[in-house]
C-alpha cells in the first residue's frame, strides 16, 4: 500500500485532466468538506499502480478513496493553520514530476506535443495541485514532529512482534576509509583553462560542429554522447552555469566559465521562457601523473604506520585524509541509500563495489593495503586504505545487535497510530458524504458515521 501511496498526485493528474475520451461517465464518490473525489481520480490512481507494476488488490478502489479522503483532510488543516509553502518550494516539486513524466514519455518536447500545451502552460494548470500537495505532506510532518520514543517503548514495540515475524536480516557490514586524493594545482586548472580555450577557437573560428567537439572533449557523461545537447529549466543548473546562458543570445556560444565541476562553454540553442536548450563542453581540471603518484607514497607511509602500530586509526584518518565526507567522522563510510553506518550486500553492489572486492577476506579490525580508489560521485581518483569495522552473520533481528532499525520501525508504528488518532478525531468534526457504491467498503477509519 506504501508503494501504491507513494504514486505522484501529478501523475493522477496529467492522465484524468488531459484524457480525450468524451464518453467517460464520471461522478463524485465522495465529499470532504468543500474537495470532492471523482470516480475518474481513483480508475486513475489505479490505473498508474497498474503501470507501475504494483499488486493490484479486490478492495484497490476502497484503498485509494481512503487515502485521498485522508489527504483532503490534512489539506483542510493546514489551510486552517496557515501553513505557507514557498512559491520556491512548488517549482522544485513541479520540475521533479514533469522530469519524471519526461522520462516515461521520451523528452520535453514530446510531453509538450502529447498534451498540445507548453511546458509553462502545463506549470500553470498544475501548481495549485503541487501547492495543495506539498501542503498536506507539511500538515503530516508537524503532525508528529514532535514524536518521542524512549528504549522502553521500542523494547515492548520488539516484545510485541510475534516469533515467526521477526525478520531476518542478512549480513551487515560497516567500513572505515583513509583517503588521499591527488591536490589539483594552478597549474592544472589553468591547463584545463586553456584547453576549453582552444576548443572554443575551433569552433568560433575554425567552424568545427560543436556536437563533435563535446563528444569528443567534453568530461560532462551525462550530455557529451548526445553532442552536449542539455534540456532543462531554471533553477536545475548551478547559477554561475545559469547566468551566463541567460545572457545569450540564441546561437551564441560562451566565453569560458568555471563552476565547482570545472570549466564550462555553452551554446544556446532554444530558450521559451524559463526552459532552455544548450549544448555544453565541460574540462575538469584534472592532476598530474606524479600527483597521483605521491598521493601512493603517502597513503603507503600512512599503511605501514598503522600495521605497526605507531599510531592509531583515528589518528591516521586526521593526519593522512582529505576526504571531506568522512575525514571529521573518525572515517567511517555512511550508505547513501539508507543513511546508516551499515551496509548489505545489494548496497554494496550499488554505490562502491570496489570495497567489496578489497574487504571480502578481511577479519574485523583489518585493514587493507592502498588501493587505488575511484569516487564516481564526485569524479575523483584517489589512493585509500579500509578498515572492516564490523561483519555481522545473517540473523533474526534482535535488540543488541538492531536497535536502529528496531528503533525505526517502533517510531513508525507509533506515527500510525498518532495519525490514526488525529484522523479520526477530524472525521467526527469533519462534513464527510460518500457514495452508495463505496458504503460497504471496510475503512481503516469511520468515515462513515454510524
Amino acid at each position: 500500500m506504501k508503494l501504491l501511496l507513494s504514486i505522484s498526485i501529478l501523475l493522477i493528474s496529467f492522465t484524468s485532466l488531459f484524457a480525450q475520451n468524451d464518453k467517460t461517465i464520471d461522478k463524485i464518490v465522495a465529499q470532504i468538506g468543500d474537495n470532492i473525489v471523482l470516480k475518474s481520480d481513483i480508475q486513475a490512481q489505479k490505473l498508474q499502480a497498474i503501470q507501475a507494476g504494483i499488486e493490484i488488490s479486490p478492495d484497490i478502489d476502497c484503498q485509494i478513496l481512503e487515502e485521498l479522503m485522508y489527504q483532503f483532510l490534512l489539506l483542510n488543516q493546514a489551510q486552517l493553520d496557515s501553513i505557507i509553502i514557498s512559491d520556491a518550494q512548488v517549482d522544485a516539486e513541479m520540475e521533479s514530476k514533469l522530469r519524471v513524466i519526461e522520462q516515461q514519455i521520451g523528452s520535453r518536447q514530446k510531453l509538450e506535443e502529447f498534451y498540445g500545451k507548453s511546458v509553462t502552460q502545463i506549470k500553470r494548470e498544475f501548481r495549485p495541485i503541487i501547492r495543495d500537495q506539498l501542503l498536506a505532506k507539511e500538515m503530516e510532518r508537524q503532525l508528529t514532529s514532535e514524536l518521542t520514543l524512549t528504549p522502553r517503548e521500542v523494547e515492548n514495540f520488539f516484545r510485541t512482534i510475534p516469533m515467526d515475524s521477526v525478520p531476518l536480516i542478512n549480513s551487515q557490514l560497516s567500513f572505515q576509509q583513509i583517503v588521499a586524493y591527488p591536490a589539483v594545482t594552478g597549474d592544472d586548472k589553468q591547463r584545463a583553462f586553456d584547453h576549453l580555450i582552444e576548443i572554443r577557437t575551433d569552433i568560433i573560428q575554425n567552424g568545427k560542429s560543436f556536437s563533435t567537439q563535446a563528444r569528443i572533449h567534453s568530461m560532462d557523461p551525462g550530455s557529451a554522447a548526445n553532442g552536449g545537447e542539455i534540456t532543462a529549466t531554471r533553477g536545475m543548473m548551478v547559477p554561475a552555469f545559469e547566468s551566463t546562458l541567460f545572457k545569450l543570445e540564441l546561437g551564441d556560444v560562451s566565453e569560458v566559465f568555471e563552476t565547482t565541476y570545472g570549466y564550462h562553454i555553452i551554446k544556446l540553442i532554444d530558450r521559451k521562457g524559463d526552459n532552455y536548450t544548450v549544448q555544453h563542453i565541460l574540462i575538469i581540471p584534472t592532476f598530474a601523473n606524479d600527483a597521483l603518484e605521491n598521493a601512493a607514497y603517502r597513503m603507503d607511509s600512512c599503511y605501514q604506520r598503522l600495521k605497526s602500530g605507531e599510531i592509531t586509526w583515528d589518528e591516521a584518518v586526521l593526519l593522512y585524509s582529505n576526504d571531506e565526507m568522512t575525514k571529521q567522522n573518525r572515517g567511517v563510510i555512511t550508505n547513501p541509500i539508507t543513511g546508516e553506518q551499515t551496509w548489505d550486500m545489494e548496497d554494496l553492489s550499488q554505490v562502491d563495489q570496489q570495497i567489496y572486492l578489497i574487504t571480502d577476506a578481511m577479519e574485523k579490525g583489518d585493514i587493507s593495503e592502498p588501493n587505488l580508489y575511484t569516487n564516481f560521485m564526485e569524479r575523483k581518483q584517489g589512493v585509500r586504505v579500509v578498515r572492516l569495522m564490523n561483519r555481522t552473520a545473517p540473523h533474526r533481528a534482535n535488540l543488541e545487535d538492531d536497535y536502529a532499525l528496531i528503533q525505526r520501525a517502533a517510531e513508525n508504528d507509533k506515527k500510525t497510530r498518532m495519525i490514526q488518532e488525529w484522523t479520526q478525531a477530524k472525521i467526527k468534526n469533519a462534513y464527510i458524504k460518500i457514495d452508495d457504491d463505496y458504503k460497504d467498503c471496510q475503512f481503516k477509519n469511520e468515515w462513515i458515521k454510524q
